[in-house]
């Protein structure tokens, strides 16, 4: 879309100096990088797209944070759409090539929004899914707080986020602000870009009132930016206050609409019934009036300098700045502008207001004059000397202990992690654990009262000499587990950028977030987009599915599973025994921390399963191949000595039901082969690579031959805690015959026994199956 050229709306005038001259190159740059986009096309016809408005209302704001404020130290997220302006600074700074500004959106480019791990040039946090990049400054100041408490050796700095007014809409953002420990992060910054439009329309009651008031009750520090030097100087003449209070009431629609009038209807407009605001606006002449009605505190460099002065580092801060979307284009305030791209004769216009030239839209600055110097020094200011990079520590493959009697894989991590302090003391002092306050009904306790919960300061104990008192909450800036409140979206962002660490300090973590499965999915969204970003951290999911039986359905997960098979970046467990858990655990633990390492998901249960029936091999090679198997994805638990009748594929607590179907097939004269499937998600990666199509690099195509040979295919009966479709693919491997059991509707509370027979997962169902299949 493309506005119509309007002479109201062309810029102005720069003002003089080397700080205006540079804001207004951003603001050309920015505008000609999506322009050059466009121009540049997409052969299928598809619209390759940009936000040159919402791109413009964070000229001012950025070059002032860039040129003025910033420090080495200091990190930026910046708003999506706005990803234009941070290309064109960082042009301008040196750190990037001009063979890329007309790349934006084009395969191999620049991204269509800041990317950490894709972009060229410096990008502090990916953002691009509303709310997570906002809020991930947040998370980082956490991350670099405990690396820096823990390791030291890490810089100070403030942690800003740049994000769009209509983003405040998202509940990931309030949850993360009200989260209790945010208060004491005096080092976060957020700069409201307060255009008051969204994707679709002028929002009529943006409410700044009462955001303030929510940042306010939240222990922030609130700056509002809303009027710039003219209406200033304007309020403080014979009508001014008038002025001031016809704006302020006014509603965002009648205000954007007079952005789009000419001189003399602003005339009109303006002073509704007011003979004492009609007389200020008569004094004024029409590029004063037009000024006038643009001058928010978002574009003028003095109000924003003196908000970044007052900026109190003992607790967050939240800076309202007002400003107008699309400033200083021919499409600003539009309420249709948020998609519209310039045409050629708005962008000869800009070109000719800005100084810049449309037949050379890349020319730089002149060597040795004042904005070219100005550049110059801010590039050096900004420099950041590359961090020492520490290698991610070693871990054991394998602990040695033979675990007995009854237990739930749930407990065996947390049995698990208080082995890793005495067989590997260094890699335990990098595990960081997270929980939504559910630490003591997923079985941490033991860990979280061996290693302390973290916190800034230390703090008093108060229930530590309570005999009754079982978990022992000892807070201090040494301990390894951080509590956050009941949301999840909190937990995976802190997730993200704890696994982070080690690519942006240098300093690698292994961070374990905890939480019940049926949360998962909706904490799935904010820590693929970690991943995304470069975090790589393993969240636990637990307990899960239907065999959490009294809990009915609102807390039966039943797509999880899906997880391992579809998400990037991801290896996903669902261990059936407590060796598993060990084994898939320490596995995921040694990729963290590295380049090309990758994140994992465990789904655990709280189903107590008798050890036995793992039958760990004894000997050592054999305990060696049955590891291997574990971590490639499955490994057979009963053979046949014939060749078999029937495969039962089974994962999780559910290889119990399996094994019972499988003696009383037997008990028919039936040879029955149980496979235990550790890992759906690498088992099909297996079969994709065997084929010569993409997989995860941690696929191992030998499993299949080890586990699913093909002289031993025989009809197959897939059997888990979650929907059917998982192992569905199972069958193909050699082509044979199969029903798939699962659970594929709401469950409701009761017994396992009634709930598994509801669901069609218990031995007579598999037994049926198999009768079936036979």
């Amino acid at each position: 879309m493309s506005t119509a050229a309007d002479p109201t709306n062309a810029p102005a005038v720069p003002a003089a100096g080397p700080m205006a001259e540079i804001e207004q190159r951003v603001l050309w740059l920015s505008t000609a990088i999506i322009d050059a986009a466009n121009r540049r096309g997409d052969p299928s016809g598809l619209k390759v797209g940009g936000h040159q408005a919402s791109s413009a209302s964070l000229v001012t704001i950025m070059t002032s944070l860039w040129f003025e404020h910033l420090q080495p130290g200091d990190r930026v997220s910046v708003k999506p759409h706005a990803s234009p302006v941070l290309h064109a600074i960082n042009y301008l700074l040196g750190e990037l090539d001009a063979s890329y500004l007309p790349t934006l959106r084009a395969f191999g480019g620049l991204q269509s929004y800041p990317s950490r791990s894709k972009d060229p040039d410096p990008v502090d946090y990916s953002t691009g899914s509303v709310g997570i990049g906002a809020t991930a400054p947040i998370w980082g100041a956490v991350a670099r707080r405990y690396v820096s408490s823990r390791f030291g050796g890490v810089s100070q700095g403030r942690q800003y986020s740049l994000v769009g007014d209509a983003e405040l809409d998202e509940g990931a953002v309030w949850e993360a602000i009200l989260d209790p420990m945010v208060g004491e992060l005096g080092e976060v910054v957020w700069i409201v870009d307060l255009n008051r439009q969204s994707l679709d329309r002028v929002v009529p009651n943006i409410g700044a009132t009462r955001i303030e008031g929510m940042f306010a009750a939240a222990g922030w520090q609130v700056l509002t930016v809303k009027y710039g030097r003219l209406l200033h100087e304007l309020f403080a003449r014979p009508g001014g206050e008038a002025l001031r209070t016809r704006i302020d009431t006014m509603q965002n629609p009648e205000y954007q609409r007079l952005l789009r009038c000419d001189a003399g209807e602003v005339r009109t407009r303006l002073p509704g019934d007011d003979p004492g605001l009609a007389e200020l606006v008569a004094t004024l002449d029409d590029e004063t009036l037009l000024a006038a009605v643009r001058n928010l505190g978002g574009h003028d460099p003095d109000a924003l300098r003196e908000a970044f002065d007052a900026i109190d580092d003992s607790r967050p801060t939240v800076v309202l700045a007002y400003t107008v979307k699309g400033h200083g284009l021919a499409s600003a305030g539009h309420p249709q502008n948020h998609g519209s791209i310039l045409d050629a004769g708005q962008m000869r216009e800009l070109a000719d207001a800005v100084g810049a030239d449309v037949d050379d839209p890349w020319r730089r600055f002149p060597a040795g004059s004042a904005a070219a110097e100005l550049c110059l020094a801010t590039a050096r200011r900004l420099h950041r000397d590359p961090v020492e990079d520490h290698p991610a520590p070693a871990l054991p493959t394998d602990i040695g202990r033979t675990p007995t009697g009854r237990a739930t894989t749930q407990a065996a991590l947390g049995r698990a992690l208080l082995d890793i302090t005495r067989e590997a003391p260094d890699a335990a002092g990098r595990v960081v654990t997270l929980c939504p306050d559910v630490s003591s009904s997923t079985n941490l306790g033991g860990w979280v009262n061996k290693v302390g919960v973290w916190s800034t300061a230390e703090r008093k104990d108060w229930f530590d000499d309570d005999p009754e008192t079982i978990l022992h909450w000892r807070e201090r800036p040494t301990g390894q587990h951080l509590e956050l409140g009941i949301a999840e979206g909190n937990l995976v962002g802190a997730l993200g950028e704890l696994g982070a660490t080690w690519s942006r300090w240098g300093q690698p973590l292994l961070p374990i977030g905890v939480l019940y499965d049926p949360f998962v999915e909706r904490a799935l969204e904010p820590w693929s987009f970690g991943i995304y970003a470069g975090g790589q951290s393993i969240l636990v999911g637990t307990p899960s599915g239907v065999s959490l039986a009294p809990e009915g359905g609102a807390h039966q997960s039943v797509t999880t599973p899906s997880v391992g098979l579809e998400q990037p970046g991801c290896v996903t467990y669902e261990p059936a025994f407590a060796i598993d858990v060990e084994w898939t655990l320490l596995a995921s633990l040694a990729r963290l921390g590295r380049p090309n390492g990758t994140s994992a998901y465990l789904r655990l249960s709280t189903r107590p399963v008798d050890q036995s029936l793992a039958a760990i091999p004894a000997d050592p090679a054999a305990r060696e191949r049955r590891r291997r198997q574990v971590v490639a994805g499955a490994y057979p638990l009963r053979r046949t000595e014939s060749t078999p009748d029937l495969t039962i594929a089974a994962a999780g607590p559910l290889l119990t039901e399996a094994l019972a179907a499988a003696d009383r097939l037997a008990g028919q004269g039936y040879a029955v082969e149980v496979v235990c499937v550790t890992s759906p998600g690498l088992l099909f990666d297996a079969v994709q690579a065997r084929a010569g199509r993409p997989a995860r690099p941690q696929a191992e195509p030998w499993v299949l031959d080890s586990v699913f040979p093909a002289r031993r295919a025989a009809p197959m009966v897939t059997l888990l805690d979650g929907h059917p479709h998982t192992l569905a693919f199972l069958a193909g491997i050699n082509r044979v015959p199969a029903t798939h059991l699962g659970v594929s509707r709401f469950g409701q509370s009761g017994d396992l026994a009634s709930v598994y027979a509801h669901h069609g997962l218990d031995a007579d169902a598999v037994v049926g199956a198999a009768l079936d299949l036979l």
